[in-house]
């Protein structure tokens, strides 16, 4: 009867570790699996890797910057309207992930008074358009950030929001750029992904480039976000919002407790095997 007691207690515990600890949760997760798996028969317009089942699309190159910067895009994709969504103060620091020409940046920046936006990208070419259109627009708080494909190069708990426009699914290391990111947020902070939606099939786009609504919440599990709502309000994209948790000092104290309880279970059952 005591050995029951114990099993339920422990259980019980551990669920409750679990349930307020997210971040936990998505260390236990990915600890014990292979996050990536390359396989040689994949989608020409893939590169043969697969994050949680998911191959991911090749990178649109600095080649392509013309069509980021096409006069048709507010009509096709409505940005206004995702920009409209961030709902931004005016001392936010924004981090533009996979800026590219800086398209969202520069319809950002002037709402941020206070603020700034982080022109992040992995491609230097891009990075120089972005300098090119500073000049041209004379915008002083957009800062272009250099990444490299595993690391958004964010300082920690600077920002108050990441976005991602149609750039998440061509990230070559999915997870690493994404704790990069929730390092570099601050406690609460906020990632806004849009994608286009994987689930409608008359969606013309490869389907590589579209995810679907299920996949994005389970990838940013992963990696401890938690997802607050997705607003369809866009013609052809989801605009999914995820939240870091608030590091408070219950959730530091709850955190350590977990973790040694969880330690000390560890101990307790290597010593009797």
């Amino acid at each position: 009867m005591l050995n029951f007691l114990h099993f339920i207690v422990t259980f019980i515990v551990i669920l409750s570790c679990l349930l307020l600890n997210p971040t936990l949760t998505a260390q236990a997760a990915t600890s014990s699996t292979t996050v990536y798996e390359q396989r040689i028969i994949h989608s020409p317009d893939g590169i043969g890797k697969y994050y949680m089942g998911r191959e991911i699309a090749k990178v649109m190159g600095y080649t392509g910057a013309g069509w980021l910067e096409r006069p048709s895009r507010e009509g096709e994709e409505q940005p206004s309207k995702v920009v409209n969504a961030l709902n931004l103060k005016p001392n936010h620091v924004v981090a533009d992930i996979g800026a590219g020409t800086g398209y969202l940046s520069f319809r950002i920046a002037p709402l941020l008074t206070d603020g700034k936006v982080l022109a992040v990208d992995v491609q230097p070419e891009m990075l120089e358009i972005i300098d090119l259109f500073k000049k041209e627009k004379n915008i002083t708080n957009v800062e272009p950030v250099l990444a490299t494909l595993s690391d958004p190069n964010l300082p920690s708990e600077s920002i108050d929001l990441a976005l991602m426009v149609d750039a998440y699914h061509e990230l070559e290391y999915p997870q690493e750029v994404m704790q990069g990111i929730v390092k570099g947020l601050k406690p609460g902070g906020r990632v806004v992904l849009v994608e286009y939606r994987g689930e409608n099939p008359f969606i013309m786009i490869k389907g590589l480039h579209k995810m679907t609504q299920k996949q994005v919440r389970k990838e940013m599990q992963a990696v401890g976000l938690v997802w607050r709502e997705t607003k369809n309000l866009l013609p052809r994209q989801h605009l999914m919002v995820f939240e870091k948790p608030d590091s408070s000092a219950s959730h530091i104290f709850i955190n350590k407790s977990c973790t040694a309880f969880l330690s000390r279970l560890k101990m307790n059952s290597e010593s009797h095997s």
